[in-house]
């Protein structure tokens, strides 16, 4: 049997790895692996939630999301400076794509841990 931070570990690095893949394949055309792998970090998101007990709505995955990639501006950059470049960009866009995934995955998982399943935070009245 896997324990839930195993299992946060499994969902975390398979859709790194995801994000990784998306990023490299599109690293030529420039913004265009952004939906798709923000529609991968929200079901991370989400799975995350509920490897904790916590049910959210898509609607709140995506917000969290939002809060918790706040460096999504410098990948931004990064893509604009190189991910152009056939080889280099591919890397670099897979490379920055994948650490992204991780650093908003265990913000989530960070942020459900210390949260209840009706949605309060663990000794405080609401979240905020």
């Amino acid at each position: 049997m896997l324990t839930r931070l195993q299992k946060v570990h499994g969902i975390i690095h398979t859709t790194s790895a995801s994000c990784a893949g998306v990023g490299a394949g599109l690293a030529q055309i420039p913004t265009a692996d952004m939906p798709v792998i923000a529609g991968l970090q929200s079901g991370m998101i989400l799975l995350i939630a509920h490897e904790h007990g916590v049910t959210i709505t898509k609607t709140a995955a995506a917000e969290l999301l939002l809060t918790f990639s706040a460096s999504i501006g410098g990948r931004a950059i990064s893509q604009a400076l190189v991910g152009w470049v056939p080889g280099l960009g591919n890397v670099i866009n897979a490379t920055t794509a994948a650490a992204l995934t991780e650093a908003v995955g265990w913000a989530a998982n960070a942020y459900f841990s210390e949260t209840k399943p009706d949605g309060t935070a663990l000794g405080k009245t609401t979240v905020t």
